[in-house]
This record gives C-alpha cells, sequence and structure tokens, in this order.
C-alpha cells in the first residue's frame, strides 16, 4: 500500500534544509563580520571581547530559561569542565582579537577558520590510528597554504605576522574550548552550555583587558552591540542550527564565505588589497577545510554501516 504521508515528509525535509542554508550563509556572513566591529570600537581589542560576551550573556541565560531549561541547576558536576572551557575562550578571543588588529581581515577570518583543521589531529591521537590518504592530503594543504600566507605577511609586515600568529594561536585555543565544550554538551543542551561557559569567560577577559593597559569603558556603544548581537548571538545561534540539518561537506564549502567577506570588508574599508599568493594560500587552506569534513562524512557513514544491525530490516 502506497503511503500518503511520504511526500509531506520529503516536503518537511526539504524545508527544513532549505531553512538551514540560508542560517548557514547568514551565520557565517555574521561571524566574518566580527572583526569588522572590533576594529570600529573605541576601547581595546581584549576589552571587545569582555564587552562581547558582557552584554550576549544574559540574553543566552534568558533564551535558556525562555526554552524551559535550569542552567545552574543541570550543570551540577561539570562546573570545573565548564570554567575551564570559559577560560580557554577567554583566551582564544583574547589571541584572535588582538590578531585581528594587527593582520588583515581576510588573513585573520581565514587562519581562524583553518584551525577546525585541529580537530582531525586531536582525533587522530584520541583513537590511536592514522589519517585516512583524504585526511592526509587536507593537512598537507593546510599547511602549505597557512605557510604562504605566513610568508608573505612576514615579506610585507612583521606586525602582519605577528597578528597571524596570534589567529593560529586562538585556533589552538579554540580547540581546547571545543573539546570541553563537547563533554559538557554529553549532559547539557547546547544554549545552557553556552550560556554558563559565557558566563565563566567574563571575568578574565576583564583582567586581562585592565593588565594590559586597555581602554575599557567605550565612548561609541554600537560596534560592541553590533559585535555580542551580529556575531555571538545571531552567528552563533545561526550555525548551532544548521549544523543539526545540514552534512559537513555543506557546512565546509560554507565556511568559504567568512574569509571572502573578510576580505570584502578589508578591501572596501582599510585598502587591504590581497596578492597572487595570499588568494592562492586561501584557496588551499579553503579546500582543506572541505575535504576534512568531506572525510569526516565518510567515517560517520561507514561507521553507521558497520552498526550492529544497521543492515537488518526493522520489525514492524
Amino acid at each position: 500500500m502506497q503511503d500518503v504521508r511520504s511526500p509531506r515528509k520529503t516536503c518537511a525535509v526539504r524545508s527544513h534544509a532549505a531553512t538551514a542554508l540560508i542560517a548557514l550563509v547568514v551565520a557565517n556572513i555574521a561571524l566574518a563580520s566580527g572583526a569588522l566591529f572590533v576594529r570600529l570600537t573605541d576601547v581595546g581589542p581584549v576589552a571587545a571581547g569582555f564587552w562581547r560576551l558582557g552584554i550576549a550573556t544574559p540574553l543566552l541565560f534568558a533564551a535558556a530559561v525562555a526554552m524551559g531549561n535550569r542552567p545552574v541547576r543541570s550543570s551540577r558536576g561539570l562546573w570545573g569542565v565548564l570554567t575551564i572551557a570559559g577560560l580557554a575562550f577567554a583566551a582564544d578571543l583574547a589571541s584572535w582579537h588582538l590578531g585581528i588588529v594587527r593582520t588583515t581581515l581576510a588573513n585573520a577570518t581565514l587562519l581562524g577558520n583553518s584551525a577546525t583543521l585541529l580537530f582531525p589531529i586531536y582525533g587522530f591521537i584520541a583513537a590511536r590510528m592514522w589519517p585516512s590518504r583524504l585526511q592526509g592530503l587536507a593537512l598537507a594543504l593546510a599547511a602549505i597554504g597557512g605557510g604562504l600566507l605566513l610568508g608573505r605577511s612576514a615579506s610585507l609586515s612583521s606586525e602582519h605576522l605577528a597578528g597571524d600568529l596570534f589567529c593560529l594561536f586562538a585556533g589552538l585555543l579554540y580547540a581546547i574550548y571545543f573539546i570541553l565544550m563537547a563533554r559538557a554538551r554529553e549532559r547539557l543542551a547546547p544554549v545552557p552550555a553556552l550560556a554558563l561557559s559565557s558566563l565563566a569567560t567574563i571575568p578574565p577577559l576583564l583582567i586581562l583587558a585592565l593588565a594590559l593597559g586597555e581602554q575599557v569603558m567605550p565612548g561609541n556603544w554600537w560596534p560592541l552591540i553590533a559585535l555580542a548581537v551580529v556575531s555571538q548571538l545571531i552567528g552563533q545561534g545561526c550555525m548551532i542550527y544548521a549544523l543539526g540539518h545540514l552534512t559537513p561537506l555543506v557546512i565546509g564549502i560554507a565556511l568559504l564565505i567568512q574569509p571572502v567577506v573578510g576580505a570584502a570588508f578589508g578591501w572596501a574599508l582599510f585598502d587591504e588589497r590581497l596578492a597572487a599568493a595570499d588568494m592562492f594560500g586561501a584557496v588551499l587552506v579553503a579546500a582543506a577545510l572541505v575535504l576534512v569534513r568531506q572525510s569526516g562524512a565518510g567515517e560517520r557513514a561507514r561507521a553507521q554501516a558497520l552498526a550492529p544491525g544497521a543492515g537488518e530490516p526493522k520489525s514492524t
């Protein structure tokens, strides 16, 4: 007998995919614009990170409560992990924001995204296995592309090189943050986990900004409010939604939007023109990101195929 519900289900799946694709594009544009807002603030770069979290965190807690979650009660036993995760994210934001004001917007967004290649390396070590050929190719492309970008920055300006290194170090710190948050996410929903880790991020950012002698109190609030709302709330919120509905390959390809947007902002507002070596390095790193996600999707598909009972018909 024909299942009359199948067309409706197909339409629903397509609708979710279309909505998620729009959310993914919005997320990448919003996240890429964060570097621009850091440049436009009249406070120090670390202080900008403090206000990004300081403004967004109360809204995250309000959203968690409105969704029926009780963040503090549900996080018992995870406070240590969330605190360390918050410290890692604070150091990540501080390093990335320091890099943003010392290199081009294109390099800042590109190198920040290429840092996600650290996750497969962590996975290989944890699983005690060698990468596949596709994964090895991705890591090689990322190394060559990153080397080209760093080499160009060193030849143009030592200040650009320092900014690129800050952004790469931020990627390492973000990998640590991601690993810790993955543990917290085993028991917590996304919004409460993000809200609690964000709360732990605020004090160290403020202390570091004061220790560096940065201006903390802004005279112009709109870039900081835009940073918190656009980058933290809209960008991260849309990305979390898209991750639940799209394949890793689509997510990886869409990440190319961020360095393109960053380069466009840098070209239009700060006259940051890209040379051929910069663009070739960017293409190599972007290709590596796509290959890593494609190989990750293949590994999950093979794991599901080999799972017990994967090929057995379901009982009715």
